[in-house]
Formats: structure tokens, C-alpha cells, sequence
């Protein structure tokens, strides 16, 4: 029965068996390579993530278990700190320009490994660092955390890889529940008080660019002095504490309960405190996967009384308060995230940001809580999702305020409140408002907050990073925008060649990064410009759009008092641009409202206070700046000149005028007369340098056809071929100032070491005077003393008289200022028909700009421009008449053949060849030359010279001696001394940073071998 039932499929086999092979079998246009067996596409392509390395792998777990992990650091002065990889030590690294071209590169790294007591011996009994966090101080403190909540701070007063220990963590309880899983350092009061300021954007316009200033309202709690900050931490077991520093500079902590602990579901694993309003937020995440935030405050104990008494004699006692205030559930998934794996319900990051008033809204935004999960791929779920994934959750904390109480009339009807029912009185209720997550197919690695809060940047594994807004969190700085620029990112600088990494950093400036790659090697990435080609001459948008952006991003550095050197590392790259350096001035100038107009003061105060100006000169040293044995360009000479003149007029300055309370002068102790000398002798010798090049174009026929002709515009260009810059020193009054200021304090020390040698060799002819005071200091105060009176006495020009000539000279350019303004406003009147003593408005109107006329030829001359056409016959009678008086009290043969090595502004070939055999440097502290250390190794001079950070360990097993500071910015030199006595530890404090303003670097002294 079974066999005469046909099979269905006989038919179709039949017909496919009749086929043959002749008839072809065709799928149309579908190719069989692209689907499986039910016609399904396949997709044969690699995947696009690589599979996340096992060193990737740990430290999302890592992130994952506990909280505060952060292996490197970037400080506000420059020093970038990361975790050793024995996890016992600290690496030390900061920016430095390499002595042999000016380029800017990582350091190496210096090892430190000393966070106990002095004298005693580090112990690691509580396990690896794990956090690094750094204060907002105008000294560098940073804080090292171990595994169990041991902290060790560490200060940075004179060098970027020098710290001392101001707190160790030996007296710490080794207890896992003290482990810290969030800190925070209290912010630094801003200089106005009030708010914290950001210049830009720069926004574009017909004339050029207008550029903005956003005020960021400043938030407290700080520390009482206005000078110190002070560490919060949140431990495992919910417990807040708080570690300040006395007036004294003793370190001390105090605690308080934020939760109260019965189970391990209890146990914070992340948390993150910011200040809001004078108060401190703090978000927590448990074991038991709640989000939680707390209010806390911190009472300083200070009486009316303790306020106005001396810091130093005010004994701080804080007290600290908390509040719990909302509390929600952390894990709550949406529909874009992958629950393929259950450590994605896992936390790696918490970040709270306090409130903020938002652009252009006018409207305070809510505290908002940030938290990341992240969805690590494995073997067993990378065939459904193979790309990783950072899922963002946001809550706002939102403040209700109470309803209002129901009308007595609704009594009357006969309705009873209950419980439920609001009544007057409620407090406010706030609650946690959650927003829709951020999804991203990255790993999230690191999270910084900058701009104080309004962005927040994403580091992600594989090097890149993102910007988003804090309001909105959309996508920011991914574009150029030369039409408002808030970043350089808008006018086309972009991060290039992105390296996979386990932790990374922003710069304080935002415009470079460091990380630490997978191989444990830390890397620095600046921004690149990537825009188009800019043109070789002639007005250019981008190149434009480029100066407005560097301007901004500096003048906000400045402001905010952060080392700036990765912006000129970013700047150098159009140095070869003839005018790119002015024009970068120019715009700062305009930016910060720099008075650069001294023609009218006598005084000196101003001009050397006048730190924005500082900031010109600072810029325009580096930006000409070439290499050790390289000519300086005309900008570069000029401002460093400038520069050491400002320096040798503070120093002596301060060491005349010490405070009252320091209770001793500095001038009666032997080092500080004798750095003094130093200085006496580069003074002089500077003014004697002057005179010279002075005279020598006053016997230059083609410079003095320029003073008679009308080809007076031609002057500047042959000084800049010359690379003559005396003429600018002595035209333009900042610079004048500064020779006059020089001028009054060598004649001050002339008569001060004149009275001291005299007086000390009376004292010593009389027996009485001999057995009385310090034997042991009193021969080497005679002998510095003596060298002043040598150097100042022997001076190849007279000083007196060459104040009067630079005096002579400010009146004529006074006068010229004063005749052609007034020439300007009788020719306005004029035009406008008006009579004297019409229009007393209009009167003023026309001494502001007399005035905006004055400050903008000061700026002409500052920026070695031509001279106003004005200036031409003032300038012919200087020569013919000043000058030629003044070269009858010198010898200028002497002038001509003196040595002026000491001021290291020879720049010939054969001038800078010498230089480089010798391998000399000048302290720029002492102003002598430092002699080189022979070399054993056979090294080179120049190669040890370019290695600005060799490995060293400290604290250092050799005297101070044999150590160097190396300026990171201009590579200038000076001796790594410590004061022994009061008079000159002050005067050595005013040398914490060199005279360009750049952060020393300590090298042994084996790095400069000759």
C-alpha cells in the first residue's frame, strides 16, 4: 500500500534529475557567497572593534570595584604625576623646551617614592597607590592614596619634579574600610572673589575679531586662607573626611558619618563631591545599587575676632554637618544598552556637578549626577554585540517646593485633611529626576570637568576623546566654527594620532593631554593645527581665526594663574610666519586691556607689577627663542633682555625693602650681598652693552640718513636685518623704565656697599669692633661687599648720567606726544568749526583719544614697528645733540672691546661657536657663569644638555649643590640652593619661577657636561 502512494517530492526530483547538466541553475542577482541557508545576508567583513587587551580588561575592573582611581594627574604649574608601575612609587614628568631647537617635549620621568616621615622608611602595608588628585594651589599640593585610604600630600614650592612631604601617611590605620572611593579639594578663592573668568568666545566681525568674557559665578566652601585649600574624602564605609592644613602648615583631619553601616550592602563603592552654593554635594553609590546625595557643610569655628587677627596666629577647628537629601536606584536600564552581560550593571564612574547658570538663559540649572556603566565584550557575547559600549545615566537634582495648603472654605464643605494632604509649613521636597541616558560604543576611561563645569570631556580607551555640554549634553567642539571661536578646536586644532590607553588627563589649558598607554609608557598629545593651508602673505580667515584662538585660550590661562606652556607648544607651530608673533600681542594686548603706556609715570611700582605685560614679554622670549646655540630673533632679544631687567631690579628691590616682620635684613648676610654683586655686575654691564650699540649708530651713515631723509620708514626694517635692538629698549617706556629702575637701584647699591666696606674696615681696625658681632660671617660680608663696590665703581659708562640721558629723552617723547595731540585737536576744532572753549564734552572726547593716539604708539614701538613720522626730528636731535654729549664721558673704545658674555646676547657664528665649546651657562640667580662638570662617559655637551629631565630619584643622596634648575620654558640655568638663614630664604622665595615666569626643572648637575 505504501509504495503505490506517490511521494510528493518524485515530481521535483524528476524534473531536476531531467535537467542534466545542460540547464543552468541561476539565483538572479543574489550572490550565494552573501547569504546562509535561508537566505539571510552575511556578513563576512572583520569586525571593526578589536578585542579590548587583558591590561584594559583589569582596569575596567578595577574602575568597576572601587571608586577614586586616577593614575595620573595634571597640576595647575605644570608637573604631571602618575602612578609607578610597582605601584610603590610616583613618576614626576612636566613640558620642557629641548635646549637645542626650542621644540617641546615630555620629560623624563624623576621617581619619587618618600611619603613618610623624614628619616624613616616608606612602608606599603596597606597596598599599591591607586589615586593621585592635585590641588588648585598657587604651590602645587598633591594628594597620594593607597589601596586602604592612606594619604600622603606632597607640596611643589620651587621645582616641577621637587616635592616635600607635607603630610605622611604613617600614622594612617591600615583598614579596608577607610579605603577612599571619592575625593575633592576645596577650590582657591578667585582673585575678584566672586566669579571665576573665561575670555571668548571671540566672535567674528568686518573689523576682526570681538572677543567675550563669561563670568562663572564662584562657589565655596574654602579653606580660610585664601592661599590654601583642604582634601575631602569618601571612604568605603560612608565616612566624610576632611584634611586641612593650619596657618602653621600642619596637617589635620577630621571625620564625620555620612551613612550608617549594618551589612556590606551598606558599602560605598564611588562617590564624587563638588561645592554648590557654599555648600558640598556629594553622590554615593552602594553595593545595594542606590544613588545617593548628600548635603554637607563645613563650620570653620571662626569668631569675629579670629577673623581679623593674623593668619598665622589663627588655630582652625572645622565641624563638619551633612543632610541626606534624595536617593534613588542607580540601575535602571533603557532600550539602546546591551544586557548581554551582567558586569554592564556594574558602575566605573560617578561625577557630580553642581549648578550652573547657563549662556544666554539667564536660568540656574540643576545639580546633575553622572553615571557610567559600561558593557565590556568577552568570548561568550562578542558574537551578538562585538562593540563595547559606555551607557551615560543622568539625574538632575530637583528642588519641589511644597504645594500650597487647600482654602479653609474646603473645611466648610466638609473636607478633612489628612496626613497626605500638604500643610503649611512643609519643607521643600527634593528628589533625583532621571533623564534619558547617552549610549556610546566606546569605553569611557576617564571624565573631566572644565570650563568650572559648563563641559565635561569623555577620555575613551582608544585615545580619543568628546566634548559635551553640560546643559544639554550634546556633542561640542567636533567642528571648526571660526565664526565664534570657544575652543581651538574652532578654528581647526585637532588631537592627532590617537593611542589606545588605560588612563589620560586634560592639561589645565585643555589644549594637550597625557596618558598612560597600554605599555605602561606615558605620552603627551598637543593639538595639531588641521585646517587648510594657510596663505604665504596677505590677510587669511583662518589664519585669523588662529590667532583668536591661541589668544583666548591664554588670556584664560593667565587669568586663572595656570602654566601656559602647551599653548606655545601649540603656538610654535607658525613661528616661521615674519609677523605671527606681534600680531599674536597685539591680540592679547586688545583681550586684556594691557596698559603698555609708561611715558607719563616716574614711578617704577606699576610697571614692574604689571604682570599681563610680563605675560607679552614672556611669550615674545619663547616664541624667539631657537636653540641654546642658535641667534635669538629681534622680539626674542628684546623681550629677554627686558625680562632679566625686570628680575635684577625685583631682586634688589626686595632685599632693600624686607617686611617688617621677618625682623632681620637681608643685606647683613654674605649670600645675599653677593648674589646681589652678581646682579650689579650683568647691570652694568647691560647699560654699557647699551651705550655701545647706541653709539654705533650714531656712526652708521646709512642709519643717520634715515634721521634727515624721507626714507625715515625704512629705519626699522635695517634694525631688524641688524638685529638691533637698543634703539626699541630705549624708544619704548616700559623698557625704559626698566633701564631707569636699574639705573637708581645700582646707584643705590654703589652707595650702599661704599658705607658697608668703610664701616667694616673701621670695625676691624678697632678692637672692640673686631670681638663683636658673628666672626664667622663677618669676612665673607666684607669680601661681598667689596665685590659690589668693585663691580658698581668700575662701571665703563657713568650710570648718573645716562639716567639723565634716558630722562632727556622721555621729555621729548613727551613733548611730541603732547604737540601732536594737540595738533590733532585744533585741526578736529577746526573741521567742526568750533571756538576755544566750546564743547567742554567734546574736549574730553579729544584728550581720550590724545590718550588712545599716545598708548597706541607705545604698542607701535613695543612691537618693534616704525615710530610715529613724529619721532623722526626728535630722534635726529637725540643723536646729534644727547648722545654725542653723553659719548664725551666714555671711552667707547672700551665700550667697543668689553666683554659682554654675561649677558648672552652675542650672536654671531663665531660668538656662538665659542659658546658652544666652552659649554658655559649663566645663573640667572647669581649672574655668574656656572662652570661645566667634566665628563666621564664621553657624552656629549650639547646631547647632555638637550636631556632636560634625566631619571633621578628623590630626595636626593648628594648635597643640593649638585643639582640644577632648568627653566622649562627659556632653559635658562640656575644653582638648586637653599637658604640657611632668614634674609636670603626670602630673596630665594622670589626666585621660585625664573625670570620668562617658566617653572623650574630639577637636572643633576652630570646633565650639563663639558
Amino acid at each position: 500500500m505504501a509504495e503505490d502512494i506517490p511521494l510528493i517530492l518524485d515530481d521535483a526530483m524528476s524534473g531536476i534529475a531531467g535537467m542534466s547538466g545542460d540547464v543552468p541553475v541561476g539565483l538572479g542577482d543574489v550572490d550565494v557567497d552573501d547569504v546562509d541557508l535561508f537566505g539571510g545576508p552575511v556578513d563576512l567583513s572583520l569586525p571593526s572593534h578589536r578585542p579590548p587587551s587583558k591590561q584594559l580588561q583589569l582596569r575596567i575592573d578595577e574602575q568597576r570595584i572601587r571608586g577614586c582611581n586616577q593614575r595620573i594627574a595634571w597640576s595647575k604649574q605644570g608637573t604631571i604625576a602618575s602612578i609607578g608601575a610597582d605601584g610603590q612609587s610616583i613618576e614626576l614628568r612636566y613640558l620642557r623646551t629641548d635646549a637645542e631647537d626650542a621644540s617641546w617635549a615630555l620629560s623624563e620621568a624623576t621617581s619619587y617614592a618618600h611619603f613618610s616621615s623624614i628619616n624613616t622608611q616608606t612602608t606599603f602595608a596597606g597596598g599599591p597607590i591607586v589615586h593621585l588628585a592635585w590641588a588648585a594651589t598657587g604651590h602645587s599640593e598633591l594628594a597620594v592614596i593607597d589601596s586602604v585610604g592612606r594619604v600622603s600630600i606632597l607640596a611643589f614650592s620651587t621645582s616641577l619634579n621637587k616635592p616635600f612631604a607635607l603630610r605622611s601617611w604613617e600614622a594612617d590605620p591600615v583598614d579596608d574600610l577607610r579605603a577612599v572611593v571619592g575625593c575633592y579639594w576645596l577650590p582657591i578663592v578667585p582673585a575678584n572673589k566672586q566669579y571665576n573668568v573665561i575670555y571668548g568666545p571671540a566672535v567674528r566681525e568686518e573689523s576682526g575679531y570681538r572677543y567675550e568674557t563669561t563670568l562663572v559665578h564662584a562657589s565655596g566652601p574654602y579653606h580660610p586662607n585664601p592661599n590654601k585649600s583642604a582634601l575631602l574624602c569618601v571612604t568605603v564605609s560612608g565616612t566624610l573626611r576632611l584634611l586641612f592644613s593650619q596657618n602653621s602648615n600642619q596637617v589635620q583631619d577630621t571625620s564625620i558619618e555620612l551613612e550608617n553601616i549594618t551589612s556590606s550592602d551598606d558599602l560605598t563603592s564611588h562617590a564624587s563631591i563638588c561645592t554648590d552654593k557654599n555648600m558640598l554635594l556629594i553622590a554615593m553609590v552602594t553595593a545595594s545599587r542606590q544613588l545617593k546625595v548628600v548635603r554637607a557643610a563645613i563650620g570653620w569655628n571662626q569668631s569675629q575676632q579670629d577673623k581679623q587677627a593674623p593668619l598665622q596666629s589663627q588655630q582652625l577647628n572645622p565641624m563638619l554637618q551633612h543632610k541626606p537629601t534624595a536617593v534613588t536606584t542607580w540601575l535602571q536600564h533603557s532600550g539602546g544598552e546591551s544586557q548581554l552581560d551582567i558586569s554592564s550593571d556594574l558602575v566605573s564612574h560617578v561625577e557630580m556637578l553642581p549648578s550652573a547658570l547657563s549662556t544666554g538663559a539667564n536660568h540656574w540649572s540643576q545639580p546633575l549626577v553622572i553615571v557610567v556603566r559600561e558593557y565590556l565584550p568577552t568570548q561568550s557575547t562578542a558574537s551578538y554585540n562585538p562593540e563595547p559600549q559606555s551607557i551615560i545615566d543622568r539625574w538632575e537634582l530637583v528642588t519641589e517646593s511644597p504645594p500650597q495648603p487647600l482654602h479653609p472654605a474646603f473645611e466648610q464643605l466638609g473636607f478633612k485633611p489628612t496626613q497626605s494632604t500638604p500643610q503649611t509649613g512643609s519643607q521643600a521636597h527634593t528628589r533625583l529626576n532621571k533623564l534619558p541616558p547617552v549610549t556610546i560604543n566606546k569605553l569611557i576611561i576617564s571624565i573631566q570637568n572644565l570650563h568650572h563645569g559648563r563641559v565635561v570631556c569623555f577620555f575613551f580607551s582608544d585615545g580619543t576623546l568628546q566634548y559635551r555640554d553640560r546643559f544639554t549634553f550634546e556633542e561640542v567642539f567636533n567642528e571648526p566654527n571660526p565664526a565664534r571661536i570657544a575652543s581651538l578646536q574652532h578654528a581647526s586644532f585637532q588631537f592627532s594620532d590617537p593611542t589606545p590607553c588605560l588612563a589620560a588627563v586634560l592639561s589645565p589649558t585643555n589644549c594637550s593631554f597625557a596618558q598612560v598607554c597600554e605599555d605602561g609608557k606615558v605620552k603627551w598629545n598637543n593639538l595639531k593645527y588641521t585646517g587648510p593651508d594657510l596663505a604665504p602673505t596677505g590677510p587669511d580667515p583662518n589664519y585669523t581665526a588662529i590667532v583668536a584662538g591661541l589668544t583666548t585660550a591664554v588670556s584664560t590661562s593667565s587669568a586663572n594663574i595656570i602654566s601656559y606652556d602647551d599653548i606655545l607648544a601649540t603656538a610654535r607651530q607658525f613661528i616661521n610666519r615674519p609677523r605671527f608673533a606681534y600680531e599674536w600681542m597685539m591680540e592679547i594686548v586688545r583681550i586684556l586691556k594691557i596698559n603698555v603706556d609708561y611715558s607719563e609715570d616716574a614711578h617704577h611700582d606699576q610697571l614692574v607689577r604689571n604682570n599681563s605685560l610680563h605675560l607679552c614679554l614672556s611669550i615674545l622670549n619663547h616664541l624667539g627663542f631657537r636653540g641654546e646655540f642658535k641667534p635669538r630673533s629681534f622680539y626674542g632679544k628684546f623681550s629677554m633682555l627686558a625680562l632679566n631687567m625686570r628680575n635684577i631690579v625685583i631682586l634688589i628691590t626686595i632685599s632693600s625693602n624686607a617686611p617688617s616682620n621677618l625682623k632681620v635684613n637681608p643685606l647683613d648676610e654674605p649670600d645675599v650681598v653677593d648674589a646681589l654683586a652678581g646682579c650689579a655686575k650683568w647691570a652694568v654691564d647691560f647699560l654699557a652693552y647699551t651705550c655701545d650699540c647706541i653709539f654705533n649708530l650714531l656712526d652708521d651713515p646709512k642709519f643717520q640718513s634715515f634721521l634727515t631723509g624721507n626714507n625715515f620708514n625704512e629705519m626699522v626694517p635695517y634694525l631688524l636685518e641688524k638685529n638691533e635692538i637698543a634703539l626699541h629698549l630705549i624708544l619704548c617706556s616700559s623698557t625704559r623704565g626698566f633701564l631707569s629702575a636699574a639705573c637708581r637701584r645700582l646707584l643705590h647699591l654703589d652707595s650702599i656697599s661704599s658705607r658697608a666696606t668703610k664701616f667694616y674696615e673701621q670695625q676691624q681696625q678697632t678692637p672692640t669692633g673686631a670681638a663683636n658681632g658673628n666672626s664667622s660671617l663677618r669676612p665673607a660680608l666684607i669680601m661681598a661687599y667689596q665685590k659690589m663696590q668693585q663691580y658698581t665703581s668700575s662701571s665703563l659708562i657713568k650710570v648718573q648720567e645716562f639716567d639723565k640721558l634716558l630722562w632727556a629723552l622721555g621729555e621729548d617723547i613727551r613733548h611730541t606726544y603732547q604737540s601732536t595731540a594737540a595738533a590733532q585737536s585744533g585741526a578736529a576744532a577746526k573741521n567742526r568749526g568750533q571756538n576755544q572753549g566750546q564743547n567742554q564734552g567734546q574736549n574730553q572726547a579729544t584728550d581720550n583719544a590724545a590718550k588712545r593716539f599716545q598708548a597706541h604708539c607705545e604698542l607701535t614701538l613695543l612691537l618693534a614697528n616704525n615710530p610715529p613720522a613724529h619721532f623722526q626730528p626728535l630722534l635726529r636731535k637725540f643723536f646729534n645733540t644727547n648722545v654725542r654729549q653723553f659719548r664725551t664721558l666714555t671711552d667707547p673704545a672700551k665700550l667697543y672691546f668689553a666683554d659682554y658674555s654675561i649677558l648672552d646676547v652675542e650672536d654671531d657664528n663665531r660668538s656662538l661657536q665659542e659658546k658652544r665649546a666652552r659649554h658655559t651657562h649663566i645663573d640667572v640667580f647669581k649672574r655668574v657663569e656656572l662652570k661645566p662638570t667634566s665628563s666621564t662617559s664621553g657624552a656629549s655637551g650639547s646631547s647632555a644638555a638637550n636631556a632636560a629631565g634625566h631619571p633621578t630619584t628623590f630626595p636626593p643622596h648628594s648635597a643640593p649643590s649638585e643639582y640644577y634648575r632648568r627653566c622649562a620654558r627659556c632653559t635658562s640655568i640656575m644653582e638648586d640652593i637653599t637658604g640657611s638663614r632668614p634674609g636670603y630664604t626670602f630673596v630665594l622665595a622670589q626666585q621660585r619661577k625664573c625670570s620668562c615666569s617658566g617653572n623650574w626643572g630639577l637636572l643633576p648637575r652630570s646633565a650639563f657636561v663639558g
